[in-house]
């Protein structure tokens, strides 16, 4: 081998470490499992777990991730040593966490790893993580945020607070200005859990970004998809997605193009019934319903059971405690932002005409929610 193959193939198994260092902290299970050869092996002897290929790779970190309230890991190259098609080598890690029953800690570790040339390019044929220091004394620091917990008295800290630390959980509070903070995962948990008792689809997800990826994954090619008139859809990508190219059948940029006074049954029929909605939501509540709020009620029979199909995508700001609050943050929060586009837009200003209150998904299969960490929209 050429020392210039020997600088290219270190440089990717270095770029491959950090993707997985990047993977873990993004929560992005799939992109982590795919790191590995499809005969993988992950093993950490010390907590103690043992997953082999890449199902197991991925439905292992989701279970371990999902009882994480926040996890920070650093990783530090360590030695690569290649022979041929194979390679062996260590990171150094540098860790801290905390678990949402509350135990936290930090830890240094190294992962030895077996490396593995593929066709996709080198992949870990194993990563065996050995902790070498651990230190379970409770972290005083915090993740920033509303719900995050205090560091310390009368400092910026005491801004975030967790619930059961002294004080209520701000946003189910119900103040006005505490309608666009992101909920607890505590909160999140719940509200999913609710909505698959409720017959929902539910998924938890850490941002947009894969929110985006998850919509192209739930809607096939060719699919008449309608999109509802969303801020959360536009600023994610999700609209261009669908309205743009020839994947789907994109049913909004047909109708703008229809005329309203020869056509309106015909885009009436079009917009009640696609094959797929897709939309976001005014608030979710933490006891698993979803409320939608309506100018002109245009997009509301899509959402009520005309699609064969509905995924609401909703930012972690919308959640909150019960319907009651729902309907306080339609009226104080939502309108106001949704005035203010439609002023810009249309030249003049938003009303709540009409609201659809979804308590329970009577089809299984045809309504999906998929929640975000992160807020975004309205």
């Amino acid at each position: 081998m050429n020392d210039f193959q020997e600088i290219a193939d270190r440089v990717e198994i270095e770029a491959l470490r950090g993707e997985f260092t990047d993977a873990a902290m993004m929560r992005d299970r799939a992109r982590l499992a795919a790191l590995f050869t499809p005969d993988g092996v992950l093993r950490m002897p010390n907590v103690p777990v043992e997953l082999i290929g890449r199902e197991e790779i991925r439905t292992g970190g989701e279970r371990l991730q999902s009882q994480w309230d926040f996890f920070v890991q650093n990783s530090h190259p360590g030695t690569i040593r290649i022979d041929g098609d194979t390679a062996t080598g260590r990171t150094y890690m540098q860790e801290i966490a905390r678990l949402r029953d509350g135990r936290s800690g930090l830890n240094f570790a190294i992962y030895h790893d077996t490396y593995r040339r593929t066709p996709e390019g080198w992949k870990f044929a194993e990563r065996v993580y050995e902790v070498r220091y651990a230190d379970t004394t409770p972290l005083g620091g915090s993740a920033p945020g509303p719900d995050a917990r205090a560091s310390g008295s009368d400092k910026a800290g005491e801004v975030g607070r967790a619930p059961g630390a002294g004080e209520a959980d701000a946003s189910a509070t119900g103040a006005a200005d505490d309608f666009s903070a992101p909920a607890s995962a505590e909160r999140l948990d719940r509200a999913i859990a609710a909505l698959r008792a409720n017959g929902f689809t539910a998924e938890l997800l850490d941002d947009a970004a894969a929110a985006r990826a998850r919509v192209k994954d739930l809607i096939p090619e060719g699919a008449g998809v309608f999109t509802g008139a969303s801020e959360t859809l536009r600023l994610s990508g999700i609209v261009q997605d669908i309205e743009t190219g020839d994947r789907y059948q994109a049913i909004r940029p047909r109708v703008l193009k229809m005329d309203r006074a020869t056509e309106s049954d015909r885009i009436r029929r079009l917009v009640a019934t696609p094959d797929v909605f897709v939309a976001s939501v005014a608030a979710v509540t933490e006891t698993g319903s979803l409320v939608i709020a309506s100018g002109s009620g245009s997009q509301l029979p899509a959402s009520a059971g005309g699609a064969a199909r509905a995924i609401w995508v909703v930012g972690a700001q919308k959640v909150v405690p019960d319907l009651s609050t729902a309907l306080r943050r339609v009226e104080e929060h939502a309108l106001s932002l949704e005035t203010a586009r439609a002023q810009a837009a249309y030249g003049q200003p938003s009303a709540v005409n009409r609201l659809l209150v979804l308590n329970a998904e009577p089809k299984p299969g045809c309504g999906t929610v998929l929640l975000l960490r992160e807020a975004i929209g309205f």
